[in-house]
């Protein structure tokens, strides 16, 4: 069995936002090879690992160019020859390549795409889904609860409403493909209503709706309306989750939302009032990435309630993780593999999460492509949620379908609902 890199090619391909970036192919040889492509985010983290883009006239500085030039040339050099069973080493080999903490020099995307792609040729090479390669962190393989994006706001559409993400959550089923259907029939309900309020249903970056709304109130009133129309029952068996994105309106310690202007501790408030009205399970990024003392105290108020997530205050980073550890700053990490540059760094991250009794939800990007790589990550590594988008554009669904394909090996009854509700 043949278990060196022979060959390592790239190419940029466009993501769904009609944007360059980087897509990696690693050869064993003619016929044994990973493929993989590398998402990309509109709110991003301010200490994210480093994409590297080309700033020159091409694609409005958006080419990835160089970041090309150094898989081709830097990066192959040095990985062609070695063991593609050892993702470790592959990847402590990149790291070492690069030499800088934040990914600056080669690029995170540069050294992402070569390690989901050397990844995916290992789990060709043994005839294995990559799913099957994972570490089981959390428990045995298993199908994730879908945090569903159906209403869009914030960087991610082109509306007037200030919190990003409005989401459903089917916790409430025996089988991942049920909980699915469930999350699919309330998003049609809901178009339905927003037509027949004549409200716009053009969707946003991750296929959720973007109309205007004069509050957050307003757009949860409409999403119970729309669970129950479809024949759901809120809180019951399909819960909500927001996305804040708290970061993107925060400044000179200010929150700015919905015409408001808050501190921390009455923007943990308008928070805590949310959790109280309406069957909200998660928050992530309810306050900004810097903001480490108003999220030990919405972590005191709340964080034996519900989840909350860290997105921009952890950004996938073990480092920082450890410290919000310390420091008692929520007790869930979203997960993205770009955000950290590596598959070994997530992998770490999220065991260190799981040592410390912090749930891992797994997530995509806003600019995304076809590669399914993070269905694979939270099915082995049994996080239990992954976040997605709304079940529509085919960089969403293209998450949705690998699971359900998926499903057929593991069963779709091996379903982490994480007891929510329950």
């Amino acid at each position: 069995m043949n278990n060196k890199i022979k060959t390592i090619k790239a190419r940029h391909i466009l993501d769904s936002r009609a944007n360059p970036t980087i897509e990696v192919e690693i050869y064993l040889n003619d016929e044994i090879f990973g493929r993989a492509a590398v998402p990309s985010g509109a709110s991003t983290g301010a200490l994210e690992a480093h994409e590297l883009r080309d700033n020159d006239d091409a694609y409005n500085g958006k080419g990835v160019n160089q970041a090309i030039k150094n898989v081709e040339t830097i990066i192959a050099k040095e990985l062609i020859g070695l063991d593609i069973t050892d993702q470790e080493a592959i990847d402590k080999k990149l790291i070492q390549l690069d030499g800088t903490e934040n990914k600056n020099n080669l690029g995170a995307n540069a050294i992402l795409g070569a390690s989901m792609a050397a990844f995916k040729a290992n789990a060709n090479l043994q005839k294995k889904q990559p799913f099957e390669l994972f570490p089981n962190i959390y428990n045995s393989p298993s199908l994730p609860v879908p945090f569903m994006n159906i209403l869009n706001g914030g960087a991610h559409a082109d509306n007037s409403v200030d919190i990003q993400e409005f989401m459903i959550v089917p916790f409430g089923f025996d089988t991942f493909d049920r909980s699915l259907r469930a999350g699919v029939e309330i998003y049609h309900v809901l178009k339905k209503r927003l037509k027949e309020n004549k409200l716009a249903t053009n969707v946003g970056d991750e296929g959720g709706f973007a109309p205007n709304f004069k509050s957050s109130t307003e757009i949860l009133d409409e999403i119970m309306l729309s669970i129950s129309e479809a024949g759901y029952a809120p809180g019951k068996n399909v819960s909500l989750a927001l996305d804040v994105a708290s970061s993107e309106f925060y400044e000179n310690n200010v929150y700015n939302i919905e015409g408001e202007k808050f501190n921390n501790i009455e923007m943990s408030d308008y928070l805590i009032n949310l959790t109280q009205n309406y069957p909200i399970l998660s928050i992530e990024d309810g306050l900004g990435e810097d903001d480490w003392e108003g999220w030990k105290y919405l972590t005191e108020k709340l964080g034996e309630k519900i989840q909350l997530v860290g997105d921009d205050l952890f950004v996938t980073q073990e480092k920082i993780l450890q410290k919000g550890i310390d420091d008692g700053c929520a007790n869930s990490i979203l997960v993205k593999v770009n955000q950290v540059g590596s598959v070994t760094e997530t992998i770490d991250t999220m065991k260190l999460a799981e040592k410390n009794n912090y749930s891992s939800l797994v997530s995509h990007r806003s600019g995304e492509t076809e590669d399914t790589f993070i269905s694979h990550l939270c099915v082995g590594t049994s996080s239990g949620q992954i976040k997605t988008g709304a079940p529509a554009r085919s960089e969403r669904t293209a998450k949705y379908n690998e699971l359900l394909r998926i499903g057929e090996v593991v069963g779709f009854d091996s379903f982490n609902t994480r007891n929510w509700g329950k």
